[in-house]
């Protein structure tokens, strides 16, 4: 197992879910990817029709620097008054983080407006083996202020102001995967535990070869080139509805996801 044994910090919220959601759903519900030869990568094409959301279950295999770490699963589901509910779950099942018991567990609930993804209420749950830390937050659009209350440090328990397209870090991968378009620049005003940043996304220009659980595909690459502390990297195609590969760097070294199959 790379590093040592403290799981709470590798896989606090604003790392992984950052990474992740994941993520997607803007793109319709497919059945598996057609793999395309290694050698022979299609040619890049135009940016494809915005597609309306739609439910979907992806599951992931998660390695730390090389290493099998674990699983997580992504989500997505409509619910009562037009509104949608992101799950995410990541369940530690090898190793140290295996031993300490660690699972972590969010979910968004939001609706669409014309000013895109608007989050509404956000729960997260981290458990280990001797412990248990839950917090919940709030977006309330009629004063324009987000709060969290539960396992939240004192200087994140004030309320945040809201701004007209403000999204979570769930949220803000939805948004990534609908917009990237070859060589498009993406800009999001993140606001998540108490916090608010602008992030900014740099997409290529052209699509490349990734080998993902024995497939093939040409995929685009997105940089997380502004907002946090960390390196992410996201390789997203058309018709999958999450990323195929996030490729996270950090202080703890590097945290990759590569989706198993999705449907």
């Amino acid at each position: 197992m790379h590093g040592p044994p403290h799981p709470v910090k590798s896989l606090t919220p604003p790392l992984l879910v950052a990474a992740l959601v994941v993520v997607a759903g803007a793109c319709p519900a497919a059945v598996q990817q057609t793999p395309v030869s290694a050698s022979t990568v299609a040619p890049a094409l135009p940016a494809p029709e915005v597609q309306a959301l739609a439910p979907f279950n992806a599951r992931y295999v998660v390695f730390r620097g090389g290493k099998p770490l674990g699983e997580a699963t992504l989500n997505l589901v409509s619910v009562e008054r037009a509104r949608w509910r992101i799950d995410l779950r990541i369940e530690a099942t090898h190793g140290l983080y295996s031993l300490a018991n660690l699972d972590l567990q969010q979910s968004t609930v939001f609706d669409e407006t014309a000013a895109g993804f608007r989050p509404l209420s956000q729960s997260t749950v981290r458990k280990a083996i001797f412990s248990r830390k839950q917090a919940t937050g709030t977006y309330d659009w009629s004063r324009n202020v987000a709060q969290w209350t539960g396992d939240v440090k004192k200087n994140r328990r004030a309320a945040v102001p809201l701004q007209p397209g403000d999204m979570n870090a769930l949220l803000i991968n939805l948004a990534m995967l609908r917009d990237a378009a070859p060589g498009a620049t993406l800009h999001y005003r993140f606001v998540d535990y108490g916090r608010a940043r602008d992030e900014e996304f740099r997409v290529s220009a052209a699509r490349e070869p990734q080998v993902v659980e024995d497939l093939a595909y040409a995929a685009l690459r997105v940089d997380r080139v502004r907002g946090g502390g960390n390196t992410t990297t996201f390789w997203v195609v058309e018709s999958v509805p999450t990323p195929i590969r996030i490729v996270q760097q950090d202080d703890d070294g590097d945290l990759e996801l590569q989706l198993v199959e999705y449907q």
